[in-house]
């Protein structure tokens, strides 16, 4: 099945590539691999504010973790016409690395980047969207935002 096809049953619509806040570019492609640079979440179009342990929940982490997976296809899907491809040209997604800005105490990071996660296995499927991954509880993230992503996939 289509990725396209899997994106518009799950009644998904890929924004545009953001506009870097800073010096940097919002991916780099090297042979068939993709870096994207992190992401913040992102309610109503302004940084979602908060930290896990403290104003927010796990499960509004997840909600969080889940809005930047589909800013990240944005912008995997923004590098896939740069290569001359689509979505459906991606042959895994190899890496994905969370932060979530929490507390100290806080131990859930892992549970709240399955938000992230979930939605790539379901946009992929198993055998392209199962990846690597690693989940950090840092103290702050930039503009106060509660989770940053950053992936690495791979083009056919």
């Amino acid at each position: 099945m289509s990725v396209y096809t899997r994106l518009q049953q799950l009644g998904l619509t890929l924004p545009p590539v953001a506009v870097p806040a800073a010096a940097y570019v919002p991916f780099v492609q090297t042979r068939r691999l993709v870096f994207l640079s992190g992401h913040i979440a992102k309610r109503d179009g302004k940084p979602w504010v908060g930290q896990l342990g403290l104003t927010m929940t796990t499960e509004e982490g997840q909600a969080a973790a889940r809005a930047v997976a589909i800013d990240l296809l944005g912008t995997l899907e923004a590098a896939c016409r740069a290569a001359g491809t689509t979505l459906d040209g991606v042959r895994r997604i190899v890496k994905v690395l969370s932060l979530v800005n929490s507390t100290p105490s806080y131990t859930e990071q892992h549970l709240v980047t399955n938000g992230c996660s979930e939605l790539l296995g379901q946009v992929f499927g198993p055998e392209v969207g199962a990846h690597a991954r690693s989940a950090f509880g840092v103290a702050q993230l930039p503009l106060g935002a509660c989770v940053e992503i950053e992936l690495i996939a791979e083009l056919a």
